[in-house]
């Protein structure tokens, strides 16, 4: 009897064991989770919504390239958005603290910022273009800026081109890109210098009348989608769906919709 009742208390003694082994198991496997080592259901994604056609705000609703893209990149990865706003020059910061996991808004790809934040693959290739008023006829290039005003975007890579590359220049930098045009059709500042598609496409669907496209296209970069660090996961998947929408035509689409024609 004394060795039935070992047995039983023995068996019990197990099972507790193989028990507390699977809850230990579980608990690491929510740990890993919880540190970003799998895909979670949702994730926070910064945008500006300034920035057109890739980001901005019409009758309401969030929409543009860049909006297309993440979402049909969410929907072939398999997660939700919850999508927030914030200047241009935060979305680094965000990133960085946490308050954001993913964000695009015409990112340009650059050696400095790949210290403190990931990437996608390129998703778009961008370039830097100059606008003036109609009736300029002194700019006509980079070289002609020299020792002028110019206007550009708050923490953008064109500011950094023109404090880097044209001497005697000063950059005018604004928060909202509206207010850089601006300042260029009311005489305060020389030109704007800024993304290629971004000046284009503000001087065909606002500025036609008052500002005019000069120069080559300037310092050809990469778009990229930009993540907090220690994402390997999440930004594996977001390029593997990249790559599928490219193949699928998914992307092409995307492109021809917000800029008349499909990606060369």
């Amino acid at each position: 009897m004394k060795m039935k009742r070992w047995k039983t208390w023995g068996s019990i003694l197990f099972f507790s064991l193989f028990l507390f082994g699977l809850a230990a198991c579980g608990g690491k496997e929510e740990a890993a989770d919880a540190d970003g080592n799998g895909l979670k259901d949702s994730y926070t994604v910064a945008t500006d919504t300034s920035f057109v056609p890739f980001e901005f705000k019409e009758d309401g609703e969030y929409v543009g390239f860049d909006i297309d893209l993440i979402n049909a990149i969410a929907d072939e990865v398999g997660f939700e958005i919850n999508l927030e706003t914030t200047n241009f020059d935060g979305i680094i910061p965000g990133l960085q603290t946490g308050q954001f996991d993913i964000a695009l808004a015409g990112i340009g790809i650059t050696e400095e910022r790949k210290k403190s934040i990931d990437y996608s693959d390129p998703y778009y290739e961008s370039g830097l273009r100059i606008g003036v008023k109609n009736d300029n006829e002194e700019i006509k290039g980079v070289e002609d800026l020299e020792g002028k005003t110019i206007a550009t975007r708050l923490g953008s890579t064109s500011s950094a081109y023109i404090k880097e590359n044209i001497d005697g220049a000063e950059a005018n930098e604004y928060e909202q890109l509206d207010q850089a045009y601006l300042a260029v059709e009311n005489g305060s500042v020389d030109a704007v210098l800024y993304d290629a598609p971004n000046v284009a496409y503000y001087i065909q669907t606002k500025g036609e009348d008052s500002l005019k496209m000069v120069g080559d296209l300037y310092e050809a970069e990469n778009y990229g989608i930009a993540f907090a660090k220690d994402q390997e996961e999440l930004v594996k998947a977001v390029n593997e769906a990249l790559e599928t929408l490219k193949e699928n035509g998914k992307y092409d689409e995307i492109y021809e919709k917000w800029f008349g024609e499909k990606p060369e």
